[in-house]
């Protein structure tokens, strides 16, 4: 399946934005590790900075439906959708809108070694342990294109709360 549109740098003055991504997990001998890929260099919107796979959602479309079409668009791969864990919204300057993003559980479906790339939109990707994250986020999310600590940073944030509810840690209610 071809990619068809660049959501990110797409104008949308004053529109709210629905988005949803993927927080696609594997255990490899015995780590659980999680599927990053690495935006273009040449985006507009974080270029080179890591991110949970998804995109925009379609006006009228299903959320679910558009994260699934989002990863067989991005890496011609099928995927299972579990529960969202994470929400966080934030402003897209390039685009001008305010997007509210949800982060969900999910597994491919088809064998990793069918992940297909579109240059346009990622130039790699890296299965990442909890700790790896953590060691490499100068890496993950350069502060060059992510200007806030990573304590606000609301997808590293989500990253690492999903590695969390993977580990049995509860729910937080503070």
């Amino acid at each position: 399946m071809n990619k068809i549109s660049h959501d990110s740098e797409t104008p949308a003055r004053g529109q709210q934005v629905i988005s949803a991504c993927a927080f696609i997990h594997r255990s490899f001998d015995g780590v659980e590790k999680v599927f990053l890929a690495k935006r273009a260099a040449t985006k507009k919107f974080l270029p080179g900075v890591f991110e949970l796979p998804g995109g925009h959602i379609d006006f009228g479309e299903e959320i679910v439906a558009g994260l699934t079409r989002e990863i067989r668009e991005e890496f011609v791969m099928g995927v299972e959708v579990g529960d969202p864990y994470f929400v966080f919204t934030y402003t897209n300057e390039i685009k001008g809108s305010h997007t509210i993003e949800t982060q969900y559980f999910a597994r491919f479906t088809d064998p990793l070694e069918n992940i297909v790339l579109h240059p346009e939109d990622h130039s790699s990707f890296e299965w990442l342990s909890y700790d790896e994250v953590v060691t490499r986020k100068n890496e993950i999310r350069p502060e060059a294109y992510v200007p806030h600590d990573y304590a606000d940073d609301p997808e590293y944030l989500g990253i690492l709360r999903g590695f969390e509810l993977l580990q049995g840690k509860g729910l937080n209610f503070g």
